[in-house]
């Protein structure tokens, strides 16, 4: 017991100083304008030493562009509303979050959630909702809010510990937020900036919001799989008999209106899916490019978001209708604008990160550093798997101090992206390993913008619970998940798998 107490109190130690650090940094925005008035400077000093490099690629020879000129200070200027605009993540995650928000406001997914825990067995109750957590990130962050607290309720009516349901649900939505069967938000969203990122090196190149699909598609029941095995074999033995003052509460089954919205919203579905297959299966298909009946450069490929925002948006009407959530048009453009509501400093944060993205590829300093550090990599002769190890172990590492999926990436994407490119790697591959590091430590990261509501899910049922609470309980969970999707990742190399349509793992050989 005295050695289980100084463990508790080494961790509560250790939390407190990564709370301090993480808390003493500023905004994210904030960060963002830093760095930009950062490439600015080092334009200038990257400009006086000519700093040139030789791009392998073309043969040309790469210099700075000095932004505390004359030219840099016209471009700063006139480009400032453009950079904001054309800036990729930004229109990709406000539609996906249009649509989402219409089935979110109508109670189309809190339906589903209910429907899919409510339903299972009760042997298979961990699976689920673990399952129904990684799941859950299709409509954004909704799970936090929603299905963490209604798995301890839905643990304590089973007559189990509420605490190891809450663990689970936490464990699938965050600790496996990048891994699901659907595409969701997040999707376009690292799409969209690792796009800007690879065009440092190739102009027309694009990254497909599916990139990662299939990937993530047996990701998706490795994480869940992991975290039923870690909450029976490590959670619950661990907590025990729950001993707490809350009582058990009847989860309200669907009532005969959700029941009707729910048949609604299946039959749009699918409608929807006969009308995107019908465009897809015929070999000259209304979905499939025009020009050559491919599907993988298809008009199908590139609206992926326009689908997301249609399904979506379709089933929530017709849920709604069903289910009588809406009465008239303006209940769904109500919807549709609470959604917008959530965006407010991710807007602002995304202005300041399109002109530090602008003014890195204006000033050519993500090349030069990209074709410097391939070269540093190539002498360490540290590339495939252990290159992607370390890179996983970076992005866990710094999900610590910083939890904005989108803030870190668009920081450490035109960075590794290019320089990985120039090892012979996919922007594909570098993303998948990013969302691996990026997710696993999601569940132990105090800087996780939800974190602090998970302490209070918890404080419910235990008064005394903290910080230190919800890092030993969830800690089994970022250790295993860290291995076991490491592992997968690995074999998934060996065996040369695509990670999604058309994204490989390599560059293709000039």
């Amino acid at each position: 017991m005295t050695k289980v107490q100084k463990k508790k109190s080494g961790i509560d130690k250790f939390l407190s100083v990564v709370e301090r650090i993480g808390n003493a940094l500023p905004h994210p925005a904030t960060l963002f304008a830093g760095f930009a008035l950062l490439v600015i400077i080092l334009s200038w000093v990257a400009s006086l030493f000519d700093l040139a490099v030789v791009h392998p690629g073309t043969g040309e020879t790469v210099t700075p562009v000095n932004l505390l000129s004359t030219e840099g200070l016209h471009m700063i200027l006139t480009r400032m509303v453009t950079n904001f605009t054309n800036f990729a993540p930004l229109g990709t995650v406000l539609v996906s979050l249009l649509g989402i928000g219409i089935a979110e406001g109508t109670g189309l997914i809190g339906a589903v959630l209910r429907l899919v825990v409510l339903s299972s067995p009760k042997r298979l109750l961990t699976f689920v909702i673990v399952f129904s957590g990684v799941m859950s990130n299709t409509a954004s962050e909704v799970g936090y809010v929603l299905l963490v607290p209604l798995a301890a309720v839905i643990f304590l009516a089973a007559g189990r510990h509420p605490l190891a349901g809450l663990a689970a649900a936490f464990a699938g939505v965050s600790g496996g937020y990048s891994a699901n069967l659907l595409l969701g938000t997040v999707d376009p969203l690292l799409a969209g900036l690792s796009t800007e990122a690879a065009r440092i090196i190739d102009p027309n190149y694009l990254v497909n919001p599916a990139a990662n699909y299939y990937f993530m598609f047996v990701s998706t029941f490795l994480i869940s799989a992991l975290g039923t095995w870690v909450t029976e074999k490590v959670v619950v033995p661990r907590l025990g008999e729950y001993e707490g003052d809350e009582k058990p509460q009847s989860i309200d089954r669907l009532n005969a209106q959700e029941k009707r919205g729910l048949l609604y919203a299946t039959i749009a579905i699918l409608f929807l899916v006969a009308f995107i297959l019908g465009g897809l299966i015929p070999e000259n298909g209304y979905l499939r490019d025009p020009e050559t009946n491919e599907i993988l450069h298809s008009p199908f490929m590139s609206g992926i978001v326009a689908f997301i925002f249609i399904l979506a948006g379709v089933a929530g009407i017709a849920y709604g209708v069903g289910a009588k959530t809406i009465r008239n048009d303006s209940d769904v453009m109500r919807g549709m604008a609470k959604s917008m509501e959530t965006l407010g400093s991710y807007i602002v944060l995304v202005f300041f990160a399109a002109q530090f993205v602008a003014y890195f590829n204006w000033t050519n300093l993500g090349l030069i550093l990209a074709i410097n550090g391939a070269g540093v990599l190539k002498t360490m002769g540290l590339e495939g798997i252990p290159l992607m190890i370390t890179f996983i172990l970076v992005a866990a590492m710094i999900n610590m101090v910083m939890g904005s999926a989108s803030a870190k990436w668009a920081i450490m994407a035109p960075v590794f992206i290019p320089m990985f490119m120039l090892l012979g790697y996919t922007p594909e591959f570098t993303q998948a390993a990013y969302r691996i590091g990026d997710s696993v430590t999601n569940i132990i990261s105090p800087m996780m913008s939800y974190f602090a509501l998970i302490v209070a899910f918890i404080q419910r049922y235990d008064k005394k619970a903290g910080l230190g609470t919800v890092i030993s309980t969830m800690l089994p969970y970022t250790v295993a998940f860290f291995i076991g999707w490491t592992i997968l990742f690995i074999i998934w190399i060996l065996l040369g798998l695509p990670l999604g349509p058309g994204a490989g793992l390599y560059m293709p050989q000039p």
